[in-house]
Parts: C-alpha cells; structure tokens; sequence
C-alpha cells in the first residue's frame, strides 16, 4: 500500500526565476550588495509566491509577473528597511515603496512596450522572460550598466558614479553588453525556429 500523499500541482514559478534577479539586483544599492544578496530575495519571493499560490487569481504570465513583482518589492523593502532600521529616517522610509514600485514600472517598459490586448500581453510577458534570461547570461558589469542606464534610468554620470567607473568604460560596457544581448537574443530566436 502507498501511503504517500498526492502532491498538490501548484504553479510553475521557476521561469520567472531571472526576471525577478534581474529586478532584485537593479534595485539594490552597490553599497548594499555585500549585505543583500539578490539571489535571498528571490529566493524569498519564490518561497512566498509557492506560500500564497491559492491567493492567486491570474490566469496569464503577465497577471504572474505582475503578482512576483509586487511581492519582491515588498520583500526589497524590507530588507532595506533592516539594514537602515539602525539609522531611522523617516523621510527616506516612505518614499521607499513609490521609488521602487515607480523603477519598476520604468523596467517593465524597457523590457517590452506596453500592449494591451490579452495575446499582446502574453507576447509580451514572454518577451520579457526571454530578455531577463539574455540579461543575465551578460558579465556583472555589463548587466548593472545596462539595467541602470536603460532600465532605472540613471544618467551616464550616476551610473559612473555608482560602478565607480570613467565615462569612457561605462561607455564601453553600454556599447559591448548591447551588443552581446542582441547576440544572445538572435541566437535564442534562431534555436527556437530551428527546433519547431
């Protein structure tokens, strides 16, 4: 007799996996990065996610990208929150949310143009699955300059600033990591028509 229990098919969480990286890493201050490691808090929201899967409404990726999104940005904030709790400044404290939910936002429309029909947005959430993915085949630095220039919106002096970097090599990782993931996106699009 089996006296195993019948698993309960829950959702499939796991291709989403690079696209909240991507977004847990772009909204970590450098200066954090030894403390907060973007790979907990997607870990962290994973773990959620799995947690609260019967709260779950959607029926499409967009609707589950939407609903991840939120829940890493919670988890993002609290665990800034932790490392400044010490140094508690009300000011910068409420701001944390709308800044986060605000860059986000701001990711979500370089990633892929906003659509509206329900098949444009299931394009769309696979196109930014797949653009997640490439992103983080890039070397570190190729990727945080991408993500802040492009994604976050830095200027090319802020994002100097935050990789500590002459404008002449932020340039050139821009330039090189633009590059690549165009590479990187050809030759997924060639492999995908070449098995079908």
């Amino acid at each position: 007799m089996d006296h195993t229990r019948p698993v309960r098919v829950g959702l499939n969480l796991e291709p989403f996996q690079p696209y909240l990286y991507l977004l847990a890493r772009s909204h970590i201050d450098p200066r954090h990065r030894a403390r907060l490691d973007p790979s907990d808090i997607v870990q962290q929201t994973l773990l959620n996610a799995y947690q609260k899967q019967d709260l779950f409404r959607g029926t499409t990726d967009a609707e589950r990208m939407a609903w991840l999104k939120q829940i890493l940005a919670n988890n993002l904030a609290d665990a800034v929150r932790g490392l400044v709790r010490a140094k508690r400044d009300i000011n910068r404290e409420q701001p944390l949310e709308q800044w986060i939910s605000h860059s986000f936002m701001r990711a979500d429309s370089w990633l892929a143009a906003a659509q509206s029909s329900p098949s444009q947005q299931v394009l769309r959430a696979e196109e930014v699955l797949r653009l997640s993915i490439a992103l983080t085949s890039l070397p570190d630095t190729q990727r945080d300059a991408i993500v802040l220039h492009h994604l976050q919106g830095f200027s090319l002096a802020d994002v100097c600033r935050q990789l500590e970097k002459s404008p002449a090599a932020v340039a050139g990782l821009l330039h090189r990591g633009l590059k690549r993931l165009r590479e990187v996106m050809s030759a997924e699009e060639t492999n995908s028509s070449l098995s079908e």
